[in-house]
């Protein structure tokens, strides 16, 4: 395969370099106008992804994520995703019961205000909040937002964690495999979700998430142009020497890989800054957020401060990389029922 240089945007592809026989074994060269857009009916799409803090005031941070908000737009972003839990600070740290008084339904104050900035601004906009379903049924959601303000649906967390100072489970419900009323903008399935938006279909997987390549593999199945990953991920202070670099590129290198044998775009927005909690060391959230193209490169990524990344995503590049790595094609579907098992103990 080609090497795959990290790149701080997106190139136009240079089709010399790759080989569309190598699937099969055989050297042979592209036809001509391989690359072309022309080879997409779809045109190029703008996504946004806003890396910030939160503190706990509620209002202040709804204030914050809107002007952030208006800097994507500004910039030419259409789709824009904010972090994971994007209104409040990260507040799984312990096990308190009154913060569930955090929580809101959906549509709630804090995704109406994302319905009418994304009016106001023609923007899609992925507004992940603590979802309050139902009494005792609480989620960890992304309302997905289209361009004229509609709510088109909610994605709710699949894989929930449980680590110390992480305790998710305390918390949140885990998304529902079946779907009782499917969304009429959505494709579902297994809970996963992609949506058809004014300028793109976008899936939308939430932090713990992005570690299973099944998750990733089902919504790119589901029709995905980028998967958008909205992360709450940081460092135990007392680790960060030992492991630090080492956490931010497993949590890297996990999604880019997503991206490499799906042909998707992948986003991922974490938050920043450090969030105490009584009695430990709080957590330091990392940043390093990044959108990375179908071969894994970087078309823009960010540091550990608070920054907005905006970056074009082409579906001529998707078409273009499945056709040459038909990783999609080639899948055996009828050897992959193992898969369905906790683990493959048996004799």
């Amino acid at each position: 395969m080609p090497a795959a240089p990290a790149h701080d945007r997106l190139k136009a592809i240079d089709c010399s370099r790759f080989d569309s026989g190598r699937a099969s074994g055989k050297a042979r060269s592209l036809e001509p106008g391989a690359c072309s857009p022309k080879r997409s009916a779809l045109p190029p799409f703008t996504i946004g992804i806003i890396q910030d803090a939160a503190t706990p005031d509620i209002a202040e941070n709804l204030r914050r994520s809107e002007q952030r908000v208006r800097e994507a737009a500004s910039r030419g972003a259409q789709v824009i995703c904010l972090k994971e839990l994007y209104a409040a600070p990260y507040f799984c740290k312990s096990q308190r019961s009154e913060r569930f008084d955090l929580a809101e339904p959906i549509p709630g104050p804090s995704t109406e205000a994302m319905q009418r900035l994304a009016r106001e601004l023609a923007v899609v906009i992925v507004a992940p909040v603590f979802e309050r379903q139902a009494a005792g049924v609480y989620r960890n959601s992304a309302a997905i937002v289209d361009a004229d303000g509609s709510l088109l649906g909610v994605y709710r967390k699949m894989h929930i964690p449980d680590d110390p100072l992480f305790n998710e489970k305390y918390y949140f419900t885990p998304g529902d495999a079946r779907v009782a009323t499917p969304e009429p903008a959505a494709r579902a399935a297994g809970g996963f979700k992609v949506w058809k938006t004014r300028y793109a279909t976008i899936g939308v997987l939430i932090c713990w998430d992005q570690w299973y390549p099944e998750a990733a593999r089902i919504t790119a199945l589901l029709g995905a142009d980028v998967l958008f990953y909205p992360t709450a991920i940081g460092w135990h202070p007392s680790e960060k020497d030992e492991w630090g670099a080492a956490q931010v590129d497993a949590w890297r290198t996990a999604q880019r890989a997503h991206a490499i044998a799906n042909g998707v775009y992948v986003a991922a927005p974490n938050r920043v800054g450090h969030e105490d909690e009584p009695g430990t060391d709080g957590i330091t959230f990392f940043g390093h957020s990044f959108v990375a193209d179908p071969f894994g490169r970087y078309v823009a990524e960010a540091g550990e401060g608070e920054e907005i990344l905006v970056a074009q995503c082409d579906p001529a590049l998707v078409e273009t990389v499945r056709r040459n790595w038909p990783f999609l094609r080639d899948r055996r579907v009828d050897a992959y029922g193992p898969i369905l098992e906790r683990y493959l103990d048996r004799p």
